[in-house]
């Protein structure tokens, strides 16, 4: 079984619109309310793909409490760490005469030292059925950067295929203990380097460097719409992604870290695992708000992919 981390999860809202104009009353369409943040959304969807998942998050406040209500009426099972503060609330409209979407983030509440320190004991207290671990997601204030690299070595010590997808000095951390995949964009990837950007030739060789210095198993570089690159040793495939019509980006990234954990578990190979993830990401796309995907619009893309995979 798969378990999920999200420190930073929040409760997330989303409408739509004609139009956004200023010092105006800005009629919108019924609100949606969802529980929100990157592992939990990664839980969500691994749920919608028929698996399970154990979620274990942050909770403040009444939103916390809403957080696992809404993840009670999915069927998620959960474990929330207690902490200060009000869980947090994001916001997302969509004005439909542009198909623009505005998207407000609010920072989460701040962590202290026992509140880290109850999370790294529940990892390593997780049920012996979790054989995958999941961070996906920003890193709240508090949380120091070694914090990642305390949940690669739990990881490695109970033996847990750790995937992580965030960014920054505490992906750094967790990449020098070492994971079994990482999913960085092309600014994180360059960035690691100390790059302001990378050149296309160089995306693979980077991502090569990673695998060969022992800071990843597997790499996989999203490239967006253009799909992805997989690099592990001795092999690296460019997964290409199919034109579809975008309404929200909403949850892609992390309905694509769903997707490969949810391959991953069902033991397919590797290309299987990447094609897979870039079909439940660009199928993510193709709803609006926070829906994340519809499986059958993610089983017909991956017929695509594999179809017009070289």
């Amino acid at each position: 079984m798969v378990a999920t981390v999200t420190l930073n999860p929040a409760i997330d809202k989303s409408t739509g619109t004609d139009k956004i104009q200023p010092e105006k009353k800005v009629r919108c369409t019924e609100l949606l309310v969802e529980a929100g943040g990157g592992g939990i959304n990664v839980s969500k969807a691994i749920r919608k793909l028929g698996g399970e998942s154990l979620a274990l998050f942050t909770s403040g406040g009444r939103n916390g409490a809403l957080l696992k209500e809404l993840l009670d009426q999915l069927s998620i099972p959960s474990l929330a760490i207690p902490v200060d503060g009000e869980t947090r609330e994001n916001f997302s409209v969509a004005e439909s005469s542009t198909n623009a979407q505005y998207r407000f983030v609010m920072p989460g509440p701040s962590m202290n030292t026992e509140q880290i320190e109850q999370c790294l004991q529940a990892l390593e207290q997780l049920p012996a059925s979790v054989n995958m671990l999941v961070v996906s997601g920003s890193m709240p204030s508090g949380v120091p950067e070694t914090f990642l690299g305390n949940v690669a070595a739990i990881a490695r010590k109970k033996q847990l295929k750790l995937l992580i997808d965030s960014s920054g000095a505490a992906l750094s951390k967790a990449l020098e203990v070492g994971v079994y995949m990482v999913k960085p964009n092309l600014s994180e990837l360059s960035q690691w380097f100390g790059r302001e950007e990378l050149e296309l030739h160089e995306v693979e060789e980077a991502a090569m460097q990673l695998v060969k210095d022992g800071k990843a198993k597997v790499v996989v570089v999203s490239l967006g719409p253009a799909g992805a690159l997989l690099v592990s040793e001795g092999l690296a495939k460019r997964i290409q992604a199919p034109t579809v019509k975008k309404k929200s980006t909403i949850g892609a990234g992390d309905s694509m870290v769903a997707g490969m954990a949810w391959m991953l578990s069902q033991q397919k190979s590797l290309e299987e695992v990447v094609m897979f993830g870039v079909a439940c990401g660009t199928a993510a796309t193709m709803n609006a708000g926070t829906a994340l995907f519809e499986p059958k619009d993610v089983y017909r893309l991956y017929d695509w992919i594999r179809a017009n995979h070289g």
